[in-house]
């Protein structure tokens, strides 16, 4: 009896020193609750709304960097293909229109640049043709000239990029989707077909250079999204197979997304129609990592660049329509907030 009166007072003792506490339970709760609803966390990558682009809204249209400058034209808009070319200004932060494209307009065409020159070409026509014309344009004399047509078949949706003094271009849809690569040489106006790329055919997909590489993947093959990723080395001419994309990377996977470099890192978004997820790819360790979510409307076919330490992406549209004339910048350094 004595043990019991002992244990029982003990009990008492416990609930009576520590009631007040236990009474503070709930609101403790709700404040965590509120803290963690409210208060964002932070992660590295934001977004801000620049210039507006200056012409009609648009989706698929394509262009090339020279300098602090974005090149960027052709394209569908609403009611027609278009053929005007407009140059954004980083310092300014501001577009200025240039001498129109003159080929036919199209959609789904690429561009890449070579020094003070800007390359542009491909595509579809509004007839539905698929187009293998070439231009370049002179950062210079604001004109145009017509080149070597592409070596390759008539195509859309292809990839392109520059390293060194060559502008490279392939895959895309030919009627079959393609997996050739070849190089264009500004010197002799010719093109050289390069190593056929390794991974599967697709449609769609990204390139981004880091150094001396290019790193392409996404895309699609016959309504399949794919999940690998190559690096292209064009001084060995050679594909170097890289980690496949993951099942918590499955956002990445998709076609007609934008990718872009900025100091050593790539990055892509916008490859998939529901989500809105960054990535950050380091050649390095050749692994992804999450920068936050692009801030703008969801939208695909947009048209994205790089210049110096910043990330722009503009231009796009939606499967309901709708088109964007706006141009947003994106800094990895700074955090993001998402709530």
């Amino acid at each position: 009896m004595t043990n019991q009166t002992f244990k029982s007072g003990r009990h008492r003792s416990f609930l009576a020193i520590h009631w007040p506490l236990l009474g503070w339970l709930p609101l403790l709760g709700l404040i965590a609750w509120c803290c963690q609803r409210y208060h964002p966390i932070s992660i590295l990558g934001d977004w801000k709304l620049s210039a507006l682009f200056e012409g009609p809204a648009r989706t698929a249209a394509t262009g090339f960097t020279i300098g602090r400058q974005a090149f960027v034209g052709t394209g569908s808009s609403q009611y027609n293909l278009l053929n005007d070319f407009w140059a954004y200004d980083q310092i300014k932060n501001a577009w200025v229109e240039k001498a129109s494209f003159p080929g036919p307009a199209r959609w789904g065409g690429v561009g890449f640049a070579i020094g003070d020159k800007g390359y542009i070409g491909l595509g579809m026509d509004a007839y539905g043709n698929r187009l293998n014309d070439f231009y370049e344009y002179s950062l210079i004399t604001n004109q145009w000239r017509r080149i070597a047509d592409f070596g390759g078949t008539a195509r859309l949706s292809a990839i392109s990029f520059t390293i060194g003094a060559k502008g490279y271009v392939g895959l895309g849809d030919d009627l079959h989707n393609a997996k050739d690569l070849w190089a264009y040489d500004p010197d002799t106006d010719s093109w050289q077909k390069m190593t056929t790329y390794t991974g599967p055919v697709r449609v769609g997909a990204v390139a981004i250079v880091i150094g001396t590489l290019a790193y392409i993947g996404t895309g699609s093959n016959q309504g399949e999204n794919l999940n690998d990723w190559w690096a292209y080395d064009p001084i060995s001419d050679l594909w170097l197979r890289k980690h496949d994309l993951t099942t918590d990377q499955s956002y990445l996977k998709g076609r007609d997304g934008v990718g872009f470099a900025i100091n050593g890192k790539g990055y892509v978004c916008l490859s998939n129609n529901t989500d809105k997820s960054v990535w950050e790819y380091d050649p390095v360790t050749d692994l992804w990592s999450t920068r936050g979510v692009f801030e703008g409307s969801y939208r695909a076919n947009s048209f994205g660049f790089s210049l110096g330490t910043k990330g722009y992406i503009t231009m796009g549209g939606t499967p309901s329509g709708s088109l964007y004339n706006d141009l947003f910048e994106f800094d990895p350094s700074i955090p993001q907030d998402i709530p």
